[in-house]
C-alpha cells in the first residue's frame, strides 16, 4: 500500500488514478494522518451479470431497419 499527502494527491491526481487503475491501493494523508483510501472499484459478478441481461433484453427489443441483403463475398469483391 502506498501513501501520499493530500497536497500531492491533488497536484498529481491523474497519475494517482493511473496507479489505482493498475491495482495500487493509495492512502491519502492530511497532516500525517490517514484521511482516505483510494482503491480500484470492485464490480461484483451479480452487478455485471444484471447489466449484461439488461443490455441483451434491450438489444432483442430493437427493430432491424436495414436487413442484410448482401453476402460476405459481395462485400469483399475485388
Amino acid at each position: 500500500m502506498k501513501t501520499i499527502s493530500a497536497r500531492d494527491a491533488n497536484r498529481h491526481f491523474s497519475s494517482v488514478l493511473r496507479e489505482v487503475t493498475a491495482g495500487e491501493v493509495i492512502t491519502v494523508l492530511s497532516r500525517g494522518k490517514p484521511v482516505a483510501t483510494i482503491a480500484p472499484a470492485q464490480t461484483s459478478d451479480l452487478q455485471r451479470n444484471a447489466a449484461r441481461r439488461r443490455l441483451l433484453a434491450r438489444l432483442q427489443k430493437q427493430v432491424d431497419f436495414h436487413p442484410r441483403d448482401w453476402s460476405r463475398t459481395e462485400l469483399y469483391e475485388e
